[in-house]
C-alpha cells in the first residue's frame, strides 16, 4: 500500500496507548481515522486531540467482543467515508487469573472477558469490514495486534493464550487473501514492553464478568498491578514510536512487527523444543513480563 493521504483507517482500542499511536500517525499521513474503544471519555479526548491537529475523525463507541457492536462501527464508518483502507484490530485487555498463580486459577469470567476482547475482537473485526474491503477491491491492509507472548512460550495466562491464537488467525487470514489475489495486506503485531495502561485494563470490565481473584489477596493483587504498571510506563517504549512501526510495515508490505527484535530469541528457543521434543522454557528475556500482559 503506497497511497495513504485520503484514505480511511479504523483503530480499535484508539483511546490510548499502541492504538492513539496509531491514529496518530494516520493522522499525520492525512489520512481519515476512525476511532473505535469502550472507554468513552478517553475516546473523547482522543477525538478533540486529533481533530485540533487537523485531522478528519470519527470516533465511535464500541464493544469489541460484541459483533453486533463491532458490525455497528463498519456501518457507521462506511455510512461516513464509504470505504475503509486500513483495518487494526488492536483492542486488548490483560486480564484473568493465570500469571497470578496457575492458569488453572482463572475461572469462566476470566476466560470469557479475555477471550472476548483479544481474539473475538479480531474475528468480529474481520468479519465486518473485509467483506467490504474486498468488494471495493482498492489497495488496503490489515493490521492484527498480538504480542511477543504470542509467538514464543511462557507462563499459564489467557492473555497469551489468546495472543497465539490473534497471530495463528493473522497467518491464516494472510493464506486466504493471497489464495484470492486479493490487495490486502496484512500484519501482526508482536510488541514487547510498550509504555501504556494495558496492565489496568480491568477498569473497563464488564460489571456481569468481574469477580474477586481466587487465592490472592486483593491488597497483594493490588499493589503487584502498581508495580507492573510503573514498570510499563518508565521502561516501555512510547507508544508513538509503535505507530511509527506500524505505519511502515504497511507501506512495506511487512507480515510480522516485532517492536523489541532482541526479544525474538524466545521464538527461537521455542521452535527448537518442539523439533528436539523438550519440554517449554522460560525464555530469560520475558523474565519481566511473564505474567504482566502485554502492550496495547
Amino acid at each position: 500500500m503506497d497511497q495513504f493521504e485520503g484514505r480511511v483507517a479504523v483503530v480499535t482500542g484508539a483511546a490510548s496507548g499502541i492504538g492513539l499511536g496509531m491514529a496518530r500517525r494516520f493522522a499525520r499521513e492525512k489520512m481519515r481515522v476512525v476511532l473505535a474503544d469502550i472507554e468513552e471519555p478517553a475516546l473523547e479526548e482522543a477525538r478533540v486531540e486529533l481533530e485540533k491537529s487537523g485531522a478528519d475523525v470519527l470516533a465511535v463507541r464500541t464493544d469489541v467482543s460484541s459483533a453486533e457492536a463491532v458490525q455497528a462501527l463498519a456501518e457507521r464508518a462506511h455510512e461516513v467515508y464509504g470505504k475503509v483502507h486500513v483495518l487494526c484490530n488492536n483492542a486488548g485487555v490483560a486480564g484473568g487469573a493465570g500469571g497470578l498463580g496457575g492458569i488453572w486459577q482463572a475461572n469462566d469470567k476470566d476466560w470469557q472477558w479475555v477471550l472476548g476482547v483479544n481474539l473475538m475482537g479480531v474475528v468480529h473485526g474481520l468479519q465486518a469490514f473485509v467483506p467490504r474491503m474486498l468488494e471495493h477491491g482498492e489497495p488496503g491492509h490489515i493490521v492484527n495486534t498480538s504480542s511477543i507472548l504470542g509467538v514464543n512460550t511462557g507462563n499459564g495466562s489467557i492473555y497469551s493464550v489468546t495472543k497465539h491464537a490473534v497471530t495463528r488467525l493473522t497467518e491464516g487470514l494472510h493464506v486466504d487473501l493471497r489464495a484470492r489475489k486479493s490487495e490486502i495486506g496484512v500484519s501482526v503485531l508482536c510488541p514487547g514492553l510498550i509504555a501504556t495502561r494495558i496492565v489496568t485494563s480491568g477498569r473497563n470490565r464488564p460489571e456481569h464478568l468481574r469477580n474477586e481473584t481466587p487465592g490472592a489477596p486483593v491488597d497483594a493483587i493490588r499493589e503487584r498491578m502498581a508495580e507492573a504498571q510503573k514498570l510499563f510506563m518508565e521502561a516501555g517504549m512510547p507508544a508513538d514510536e509503535v505507530g511509527d512501526l506500524v505505519f511502515d510495515a504497511i507501506r512495506t508490505g511487512r507480515f510480522y512487527i516485532f517492536t523489541h527484535p532482541e526479544l525474538t530469541k524466545g521464538v527461537k528457543n521455542r521452535m527448537e523444543d518442539i523439533l528436539n521434543d523438550r519440554a517449554p522454557r522460560l525464555p530469560r528475556e520475558l523474565m519481566g513480563l511473564a505474567g504482566r500482559g502485554g502492550s496495547q
